[in-house]
């Protein structure tokens, strides 16, 4: 065994939380969370979310739109026109994500430098 090594169980290594599993096997999708938060503000028509969302191809969206519909956070609704359009908007469960994605938004005003780069105190 190297110097400073510990041996341990398996047991003994910390697993991550299910919850917060799930909620980055969704979320953690490229897309998935700037479609949550342009939603936020407003139901919006599919070419409003495109619009909002720079460099989102028609079909991610529509991929991303549908998995948050089958997940019951986004309601799809069809305005019957003329012309025939496509409205979305967030459920019950979907607003709840509000305080959340909030938050992270703060938290990466603060942490998370433009560019991605990582603040100079973190490289130590």
């Amino acid at each position: 065994m190297a110097d400073g090594a510990v041996r341990h169980g398996e047991e003994t290594c910390k697993k991550v939380d299910s919850g917060i599993t799930r909620v980055f096997q969704l979320l953690g999708k490229r897309w998935t969370g700037m479609v949550v938060a342009a939603l936020l503000e407003r139901p919006a028509y599919f070419t409003d979310l495109r619009r909002a969302i720079p460099g989102i191809s028609e079909r991610m969206l529509s991929d991303r739109l549908t998995e948050l519909g089958a997940t019951g956070l986004v309601l799809r609704e069809v305005d019957e026109g003329p012309p025939l359009r496509v409205s979305y908007r967030l459920t019950e469960s979907g607003v709840a994500l509000e305080p959340a994605l909030r938050e992270l938004g703060s938290w990466a005003e603060r942490y998370l430098p433009e560019g991605g780069q990582c603040p100079e105190r973190l490289r130590k």
